[in-house]
């Protein structure tokens, strides 16, 4: 067979592309909804941090989860919660965000290689049916155990930080607070006017469309009137 094999290759590269399309237009549209009711995704955020320290807390005590791996768990969403305290914006060079980044990595490869040991941390209980001294079953915990806990325990709030969460970086100045609420007088802007900051993940699709932009220009694909165009700039 030589037309198929092809044809899984086309088709696997059109999926991933479609797939990389339709997240990123996700990650848009939550921003532009973060953007507009920022004191609800506030408080949405808040009480999703207390939830997944409750789970974690209830897996250590219940399922036997380590008390190690569970500690750091509480005390990274602890610090993931400090990120709330001038929301939406965030500077980059905040302490507690640069801890946030560490952390989010650090959590994932302590999980990753707590899940990867036999049984996946379970020790099982010896069944009345068979001998106390020997040796105990470990009940390996399958893929989507592994995946949701990463899912909703590990990934969940940082990722819906990334999501809600506007660099102070790029925000232009204005008079008033140092961190911005969403709605503010800067200068060259008339009264009443609204100022909407720029999400990280909106900023983040914006600049990897303007990178391809470029790069198709730059490449031949495209002239460059069309890209400088479609970005406003004539």
């Amino acid at each position: 067979m030589y037309i198929l094999p092809l044809l899984g290759y086309i088709g696997l590269v059109m999926g991933f592309g479609f797939l990389t399309l339709s997240i990123a237009s996700g990650l848009y549209y939550l921003s532009e909804l973060v953007e507009e009711h920022s004191v609800l995704s506030a408080r949405l955020l808040r009480r999703l941090i207390y939830v997944v320290v409750v789970v974690q807390v209830l897996l250590w005590l219940v399922d036997g989860f380590p008390w190690y791996l569970t500690l750091l768990g509480v005390v990274s969403h602890g610090v993931y919660a400090t990120n709330l305290r001038h929301f939406p914006i965030v500077k980059l060079s905040d302490p507690f965000f640069v801890a946030s980044c560490g952390l989010v990595i650090l959590n994932h490869w302590m999980w990753f290689r707590h899940f990867s040991q036999p049984g996946g941390g379970y020790r099982g209980v010896p069944s009345s049916r068979r001998d106390w001294y020997s040796t105990p079953v470990y009940d390996q915990p399958t893929f989507t155990e592994i995946a949701s806990y990463f899912g909703l325990c590990v990934w969940l709030v940082p990722f819906s930080l990334f999501v809600s969460l506007s660099a102070g970086e790029n925000v232009l100045p204005s008079m008033g607070s140092e961190y911005a609420t969403g709605e503010r007088q800067g200068v060259g802007f008339q009264k009443g006017h609204k100022r909407r900051n720029t999400g990280m993940a909106k900023a983040a699709v914006n600049g990897a469309r303007d990178w391809m932009n470029e790069t198709g220009a730059v490449m031949g694909l495209w002239h460059a009137e069309n890209v400088r165009s479609a970005r406003g700039f004539d």
